[in-house]
């Protein structure tokens, strides 16, 4: 199965979401999207399979989204769209993929849903 993580390695709910799905015994592609950046397409193939709005995947606390007028009710999911693709760590992470679904994976043990075999060597130390 194809595990699939957008990763800031800064964020400790996406390392904690990793150190989950290697547990399982799965070992996810990793993509770090402050390097990689985002397309239009991707985020918003992203979102419809999570079922969030760009407004819903927003992230507002250490971003800079209140700095660029984000955060106000009367702005529009096309202006937040285009305010990721332009500052990537606008979005909230870490959004997991797998051929169970997508979901943005926060707390951590949401990704557990999306997972084969989420407990196999969950309580083991390495």
């Amino acid at each position: 199965m194809t595990i699939v993580v957008h990763h800031n390695p800064a964020c400790g709910t996406s390392r904690k979401t990793i150190e989950l799905i290697r547990a399982s015994g799965q070992e996810p592609v990793i993509i770090e999207y402050l390097k990689e950046g985002w397309t239009r397409p991707q985020l918003l193939a992203l979102f419809a399979a999570a079922g969030l709005t760009p407004r819903e995947a927003l992230r507002t606390a250490k971003s800079p989204a209140e700095e660029l007028g984000l955060t106000n009710p009367d702005v529009d999911d096309e202006t937040i769209l285009a305010a990721m693709l332009e500052h990537p760590v606008l979005v909230n992470r870490p959004i997991v993929a797998t051929p169970k679904g997508v979901r943005l994976c926060r707390p951590s043990e949401l990704v557990l849903d999306l997972l084969d075999t989420p407990q196999d060597n969950a309580d083991e130390k390495p």
